[in-house]
């Protein structure tokens, strides 16, 4: 841009791309200002992407630069440009004037959260699709999908935070965490992403305690390591097919930056379209989302006989698996917070558990809510904090 203003682009993740400006945007500087952003719109539009435009350097803003946003912008109410790090004459000057194609956060960091939040529901809804005849290799490639846009949005963010130079910097840093601490790279990413900006530059949850893992109550605990979260998952799901007698079970985990969605993340007896489909699950008629949103157990005695489930793309996987009973039960912690649901499938029609078989699935299901809470607060903590450190030099 001309005069004392610049601008440069930076593709800092694989859903968003930032505009950021600088100097001053008088009055010369609107027409150019005006020229950017139809040719970034039109190109991040064109890719499937968020523009983002980060004013952070910007000392002064016109009126006419004003007039020139809204002019590019006002038609984009429901996919708005977000605005970051305006500074208070420029966050006044923009909050006066009504505009509706824009959307203003404090940091970038903020602004890449958002559109990683507004993405991953969008795919909530997407992926609950019918997996028909699809190959299995597309099967793979939708639950790369599934977690490349979190792992996107959190190399922006740690480009963001931390000034490094692209995003394999980023992706090392998430890597290093997640082999370092044993947690998987999407929990890793998905904590950045949810997580608040670190306290210190020394650390990032200054002052924490580490409380001992609360006991799991699955047979041979003794012998599972807590902090390996997929021995734990594994052991529970095993458990609870075992206590059931079930034919089949899966295990879902809420994930905060998608909209509290499950994301299955075990499975037993189940292939890999029924895995395909209920990978993501948003909301009913899926069993388990009514389960969660109840915060209690739902039993359905025959998917085949339920009109809603029979006629969903849930029900038709779940019967196309030789499922037709299904039970789930909600994993409540002692504050009342459900953060999964534990399924289980039968391959006979009718409600199959008895009174004592609900009452230690519940036993069972509350001590697993109660580790995923401490593994949250403890194991992916440390993993953030780790990784931290490393960015800071401090390793």
């Amino acid at each position: 841009m001309t005069g004392e203003a610049t601008v440069t682009v930076q593709p800092v993740t694989e859903q968003a791309v930032v505009l950021r400006l600088s100097g001053t945007l008088d009055a010369h500087g609107a027409g150019v200002l005006g020229r950017e952003l139809d040719l970034r719109l039109r190109r991040a539009d064109e890719r499937g992407l968020r523009l983002v435009l980060d004013m952070s350097g910007v000392r002064h803003v016109s009126s006419t630069a004003v007039h020139t946003l809204d002019l590019h912008t006002r038609h984009r109410a429901a996919d708005p440009v977000l605005v970051t790090g305006a500074t208070p004459q420029v966050h006044r000057l923009l909050t006066t004037t009504p505009l509706p194609g824009i959307r203003l956060y404090p940091s970038l960091e903020g602004a890449l959260a958002a559109v990683s939040s507004r993405r991953a529901s969008r795919n909530a809804r997407t992926w609950l699709s019918p997996a028909g005849d699809v190959p299995g290799e597309v099967f793979g490639l939708r639950a790369k999908a599934r977690t490349s846009g979190i792992i996107g949005i959190a190399q922006g963010i740690l480009i963001a935070r931390y000034s490094l130079p692209g995003p394999a910097d980023a992706f090392a840093l998430l890597r290093a965490a997640s082999q370092h601490h044993n947690v998987p790279l999407r929990v890793v990413a998905s904590a950045v992403v949810a997580a608040p900006p670190p306290l210190t530059e020394r650390e990032w949850f200054p002052g924490r305690r580490h409380a001992p893992p609360p006991g799991l109550g699955l047979p041979q605990a003794d012998a599972v390591d807590p902090r390996d979260r997929r021995q734990v998952l594994r052991a529970a799901l095993y458990a609870a097919v075992t206590l059931a007698d079930a034919d089949a079970a899966e295990i879902h985990l809420t994930d905060s930056v998608q909209d509290e969605a499950l994301v299955l993340e075990a499975h037993h007896g189940l292939d890999a379209a029924y895995r395909d489909c209920l990978a993501l699950v948003a909301g009913p008629p899926a069993v388990c989302a009514l389960a969660r949103i109840a915060g209690r157990p739902v039993t359905v005695a025959d998917v085949a006989a339920n009109p809603e489930l029979a006629g969903h793309p849930v029900g038709r996987a779940a019967l196309a698996v030789g499922s037709r009973a299904l039970h789930a039960v909600p994993m409540v912690t002692d504050a009342g917070d459900c953060n999964g649901v534990i399924s289980l499938h039968r391959v006979d029609p009718g409600a199959w558990l008895h009174p004592g078989q609900e009452a230690d699935l519940d036993v069972m299901a509350h001590g697993l809510a109660m580790w995923r809470s401490w593994y949250g607060r403890t194991v992916v903590q440390d993993a953030l904090e780790y990784l931290h450190l490393q960015a800071a030099g401090g390793g």
